[in-house]
């Protein structure tokens, strides 16, 4: 057996795929607990989204072993890693670079477990425009916060502001959409050439559910 059919066998392997997934479940609840604890309530919506998704599956078809592909779900955990790690734009690509992941989980989701099949720009343009849809409703929300509830989401201090505080968080706003624009393409294009291609995710699923799936 040559390396690339023993790679196979292992990528299709589902009792491995699951405990990896079910390993990286708990990894991410875990940040969202840490999350939660700290007041990071962006982190914990993101991290408690990806969970949610990615026990989906098992719920619906009653088996602990229908699991999204684990490399998903491993790249819900980059972006904390580089959030850790870096600061300023870099660290607000990370932040969209966790919401384009749980495009991407549902985008995998709809390919694996439905019998819905996307062309492969449209789920590149599904990803992105779900990234960057997010983006927009975050920056309202965060907006009529600071506007109702005195927040500093937006602002650096409570409104009303005069024009310059306006005009920097109007930028900073805009850097916002470019990073989420960033993190949606990125993971577009990881699903069109990686999970579209590679992962095959149906042969790591039970026979009777794939079978049923069809």
């Amino acid at each position: 057996m040559d390396r690339g059919t023993e790679l196979a066998v292992l990528l299709g392997n589902t009792r491995l795929n699951a405990a990896i997934g079910w390993l990286l479940l708990a990894i991410l609840a875990l940040v969202g607990v840490e999350s939660a604890l700290d007041g990071d309530w962006v982190w914990v919506i993101v991290s408690f989204s990806v969970v949610g998704l990615g026990i989906l599956p098992s719920l619906v078809f009653s088996d602990h072993f229908v699991m999204l592909p684990w490399e998903v779900l491993a790249l819900g955990i980059v972006p904390l890693v580089t959030r850790g790690l870096f600061a300023g734009l870099v660290a607000d690509i990370a932040a969209y670079l966790a919401v384009a992941a749980v495009a991407l989980v549902i985008a995998v989701e709809l390919e694996v477990f439905t019998p819905v099949r996307m062309t492969t720009w449209f789920a590149v343009f599904f990803v992105v425009v779900t990234t960057m849809a997010t983006a927009g409703i975050w920056a309202v929300l965060r907006w009529l916060s600071d506007v109702f509830l005195g927040t500093t989401l937006v602002y650096s201090s409570p409104p009303p502001v005069d024009p310059a505080i306006e005009e920097v968080a109007l930028k900073a706003l805009m850097w916002d959409f470019v990073a989420a624009t960033v993190g949606g393409v990125l993971a577009g294009v990881i699903f069109a050439l990686y999970f579209r291609r590679l992962a095959a995710g149906r042969t790591r699923l039970p026979p009777a559910v794939a079978e049923a799936i069809e």
